[in-house]
């Protein structure tokens, strides 16, 4: 009897389902971007959704990717990016929750995600999640010298018809010390109304990446969550990933384990 590899739901052309920009960068940031990519494989017939779902916030986080790019180049740091849309998997969920393969997001019914059979559930966490997960265990794995996870993320300026008054979250999981220090210098650097844990928290389940990746090794992380309205063009993407990088870079250099010192205390400015 002969064994047969599952057929993947990315063809050789389409993949792969993720990949690392920069990877040989020397900066002490690992850049995450789970919903760079609105992309939905030819097999999955386009999930059953019209135009105007395939090009909204709930394929991708729109700017996002624009907004890791420059910052990857500011901080020569490696950026870890899906290729394949949320709508497929969200590489921002376990293969336990339910909403890595979402029925409906927000005002869109998803039907190629209606119903799904475990086997096509499963048959997206091998093709999907499980090489972005490898690609950012194996891009942290391989640093040298510690090292901050950043993810980065955009809203909806209105949300189940409710405006959103915040324009720049910063969340965090059980290690909240890279949010609440660039919490207390967001004056400094950058014009946008920032608020912790807004609009989202990790009561959400959206800190997956920061829980699988960074909680568990000590390494300080951040999620960042920017209102799309401000980075949907190039030039707005350029100018919140300068101040970010910025505040960043602050952050950086007022603690002693993340410029490479031997102090291994993460210090937050508290006490």
């Amino acid at each position: 009897m002969t064994d047969h590899q599952p057929v993947s739901i990315l063809t050789d052309a389409e993949g792969p389902a993720a990949h690392v920009l920069n990877a040989d960068g020397r900066g002490r940031v690992v850049l995450v971007c789970e919903h760079a990519s609105r992309f939905i494989p030819a097999a999955l017939d386009s999930l059953g959704l019209d135009a105007d779902a395939l090009l909204s916030h709930a394929a991708w986080d729109i700017g996002a990717r624009d907004v890791a790019r420059n910052m990857m180049a500011a901080l020569d740091a490696p950026l870890v990016e899906a290729r394949v849309s949320r709508l497929v998997y969200d590489c921002n969920r376990p293969p336990t929750a339910r909403d890595a393969i979402a029925e409906k997001s927000e005002i869109f019914e998803i039907p190629g995600n209606s119903a799904l059979a475990e086997d096509a559930r499963e048959a997206r966490v091998r093709d999907v999640y499980e090489p972005f997960r490898k690609a950012l265990a194996d891009t942290i794995a391989s640093r040298t010298g510690p090292v901050m996870l950043v993810t980065i993320h955009s809203f909806t300026p209105v949300y189940m018809g409710q405006a959103r008054q915040v324009e720049l979250g910063l969340l965090h999981d059980a290690d909240d010390r890279v949010a609440r220090a660039m919490m207390r210098i967001a004056e400094d650097h950058t014009s946008l109304r920032a608020e912790l844990n807004q609009p989202y928290s990790a009561a959400d389940g959206v800190t997956h990446s920061l829980r699988e990746h960074a909680v568990p090794a000590g390494i300080p992380n951040v999620m960042i969550e920017i209102r799309s309205d401000f980075i949907d063009t190039p030039a707005g993407a350029e100018r919140v990933a300068g101040e970010l990088v910025a505040m960043l870079s602050a952050v950086l250099r007022e603690n002693p384990v993340l410029a490479g010192n031997d102090d291994t205390h993460f210090q937050d400015g508290a006490g």
